[in-house]
Order: structure tokens, then sequence, then C-alpha cells
């Protein structure tokens, strides 16, 4: 499979040493007739100075290196080929979206759409209704740049989407009926694994079907790449609970108010929020264990901070402290459609845990204030910076897709965590001048593993 990245503003794919054609069209349809990229004739490329992205573009992984340090992994700058694999009056691309919402999602359905009609000349683009499940229910609708014009500036999908509902044979069974031959499919690592599907039963069948994979994950846990769409825009929205939570413990006595925010995983949302706010006294997230009792714990800083402040603000990531909130409801495991594992409403548990200790233990009043944004962040328009990244993600999935190469997918196997070791956690401590709730030792078992850096270091070699 292909494995796209995304870094500072471009798309890449994985490449180390010599380039593989793989997986490109032609690795299964060696006899596939090549055209001249329409863009040559295209006026909005016309002063470009260098129009076609060159096979021997790469960029390195890592940006900073030591004399004698090994040769790392490179990738594939995206962008338009010299020559195409489709005819525009042959082509007929699908779009699907899969899985949760996040900001930006409608940008790169319109970019995607734009870009086949206005760079590549595609006049037929059919949107599949309601995720996965539209292939074989037949829920589709006629997408034209008219149609999609001002969805950009909606939240939410504009194709609907749904969880689950994968049928492999089914899916490619409806995409050979109706002739598709472009496949774009926006979504989580759920998602792409379904298209990974997809691409392998489309080779299998010998198609002529390039299939795009765009992730999307408002958690920004796609490892390697720089961020995800959407999550600017999920940071800035949480300002607002944020700045409102300050606001509500500020005019109270002993005020400590809690804001949840997305991060399953991974607690980038969270993190980035609180070091963008300055008033976050306290930010929890899944990387990093915290207690509540005892020298050094949760209850202890939180009293520190009201002596000291009369009011404080705890950030904590929806999937911090999920062991906790367990044992204490004897809750056991459970997942929605998707495989995700359905977590526990951690921010009640511990707004209920703050207030007995204080009331019980300690004997002080205290004021909780509980805000929950989690699904106001994501359910938005992209801002600004966002719908940029969103039209050079949807560019150039068009201009691989057009090139030939198909199987775009999921970068590695692995998730995209905060290291505990990094600057940028240690700049979130500076900040909130909160303890880290680990020792030394405690925190270096935190550090990227390994086996998950040998993954990243050993990618399958591919390119476009």
């Amino acid at each position: 499979m292909l494995r796209w990245i995304e870094t500072r503003g471009r798309r890449w794919v994985c490449a180390r040493r010599r380039p593989s054609l793989d997986p490109h069209l032609t690795k299964f349809l060696p006899d596939l007739p090549s055209y001249p990229n329409p863009l040559k004739e295209s006026q909005a490329y016309a002063i470009v100075k260098r129009t076609f992205v060159s096979s021997e573009d790469v960029v390195a992984q890592n940006i900073v290196v030591q004399k004698g340090s090994k040769r790392g992994v490179h990738f594939r700058r995206a962008g338009p080929r010299e020559r195409v694999y489709f005819r525009s009056d042959e082509v007929k691309a699908c779009i699907v979206t899969c899985g949760g919402l996040c900001p930006g999602i409608n940008t790169v359905i319109r970019e995607i759409v734009c870009g086949l009609n206005n760079m590549y000349g595609v006049n037929n683009i059919l949107g599949i209704q309601g995720g996965y499940r539209g292939f074989y229910s037949k829920n589709t609708m006629t997408l034209t740049p008219k149609v999609v014009n001002d969805i950009h500036k909606r939240g939410g999908t504009f194709l609907q989407t749904s969880r689950g509902g994968h049928d492999t044979t089914k899916i490619v069974d409806n995409i050979q009926d109706r002739g598709i031959n472009q496949v774009y499919i926006i979504g989580g690592d759920g998602t792409q694994k379904g298209a990974e599907k997809i691409y392998q039963e489309v080779e299998r069948r010998g198609l002529q079907v390039a299939v795009s994979g765009i992730p999307k994950t408002i958690d920004n846990d796609i490892a390697v790449i720089d961020k995800s769409f959407g999550f600017d825009t999920a940071v800035e929205e949480a300002q607002r609970a944020i700045n409102a939570a300050h606001v509500e413990v500020e005019s109270v006595e002993n005020g400590v108010g809690i804001v949840k925010l997305m991060g399953r995983y991974s607690g980038f949302i969270a993190m980035i929020a609180t070091l963008a706010n300055r008033d976050v006294d306290c930010c929890l997230i899944p990387e990093s264990p915290f207690f509540l009792e005892g020298k050094g714990g949760l209850f202890e800083f939180i009293e520190q901070r009201l002596k000291e402040n009369k009011h404080m603000v705890i950030v904590i990531a929806e999937g911090a402290g999920q062991d906790y909130v367990a044992q204490s409801m004897r809750a056991s495991e459970t997942k929605d459609a998707s495989g995700n594992r359905l977590l526990l409403d951690v921010g009640l548990w511990l707004t209920q845990q703050i207030k007995d200790h204080f009331t019980n233990v300690r004997n002080m009043t205290i004021n909780m204030k509980y805000i929950d944004p989690t699904y106001m962040i994501r359910a938005i328009p992209s801002n600004a910076s966002d719908n940029v990244y969103c039209t050079l993600l949807a560019q150039s999935a068009v201009h691989g897709a057009m090139a030939g190469y198909s199987g775009f997918t999921r970068v590695t196997e692995v998730t995209n965590t905060v290291k505990l070791t990094d600057r940028m956690w240690a700049r979130l401590l500076a900040s909130t001048n909160q303890p880290s709730f680990l020792t030394g030792e405690g925190a270096l078992q935190n550090v990227i593993d390994m086996e998950t850096q040998e993954k990243i270091d050993n990618m399958k070699i591919s390119s476009i």
C-alpha cells in the first residue's frame, strides 16, 4: 500500500534508497497507456516555473541530523506528474466519508470535486452517502463544482457518514458495476484499513481503479505527519470552553473548572489548547498517568493552587485516567461499530472525586464547574489555516490518482502520541507549573519504544 505523508503543507509518499513504482496501476496492468497531463494547457499553471513534480523529489523525515547519522526515511513529494493514466472524459470518480466528524471534511470534498473538474476536466463525480454502506445501499448523488460551491462553510460532512458497514465484496462489486475508476475515501484509521482492503480486491480483480485514502483524525494521532486536518480548528474552538471555565471559577470562592477535550489515545488537542490558552493550571492526557492522593498527587496540587490563586482550571483529554474510572465504576470494556473502545466519562468522574475529597476529607467548600465541549469542537467549519491545508490534501490526492497511483493509506501501524520527554510537553509543564506525576524513570517509559521506532524507520519502500 502507498504511504502518503503530509508534512508542512505538502503531501509525500514513503521512499527509501531507490524508488519503487509500487503501488502503481501498471503493477498489475502493465499495458496501461499514459497521456500528457492536461495541466500543460492550464492557465492556472502557465506561469509556474516547475509545474510537474520529478520522481527524484524527496524530503527527509528527520531534518536535524548529526555527522555520521544513518541514512533515514525519505518521502516522495506529491504533486502533478507529466503523464497521467486516465483520460479526463473516461474518469468516473466517487467520494465517500466515514467515521466521526472533523472540521474540514467538506473542504476536502469540495476541493476534490473542483480539482478534478477545474484542473483535469473531469465531469463525472459521484458522492457516496452515509459511509461505506452507501456503496451497496445505492445512496449516491451527483457532485459538481456548483453543488459543492459553499459546503466548506458548513461543519460536518455534506455526504453524511457512518461507522462500520464495510463489506469489501459488495463495495467493489458496486464500484465495478457503476464503472467507477477513481475512489476517494476520507476517514480515520478504521476507514483506511477498509480502503486498503478495497485496493487489494481491486488489484486481485485487475480493475483500473485508483483508490485514494485521505486520513482524517481530529486527535492528530497519525504517526510521522506534522498534523491532521481540522486539528488547528479544534484547538481554536477549545479556547472558548477553557475561557468560559476560567470566567466561572474566577467568579466564585475556591472554584475548580474541568474542561474535557477529545483525545482517545493521544493528548495533542488538550496539550496544544492548554499551551495556547495560558489560563490552565493542569493538563491531564492519556500518555501521562496521574494519581489523586498522597504527596505529589492531583489533590495536593489542587489544594496548593486554591490557596495561592483561589481558583484553578483543569483540562483533561477524554482518554486520560480510563483505568481509574473503570476500576471505580467496575465497568467492562465495550466498543463501537468501528471497533473503537467506548470511553467512560472521565470528566464527570474526576469532578465527583475532587468534590468528595475536599468536602469529606479536607472539609473545604469548593465550587466545581464542568464543561464538556468535545462534540462542539469537531462539528464546526474549518478555519482559514485548515481550509488551505485541506486544499493541499485534496489536490494532492487528485494528482496522485490521475497519475495512476493507488492504495494511498495509513503511514504506519503505530499511533502518534505525545512524547513526555519531548520539549513540547516540557513547555506545557513550565507553563502550568503542574507536577509531572512521574519520576524520571517513569517518564522514560513513555518515550517512543524501539519497536515503534523500527516500524517507522523501516516502512515499506513505495513511491509515486
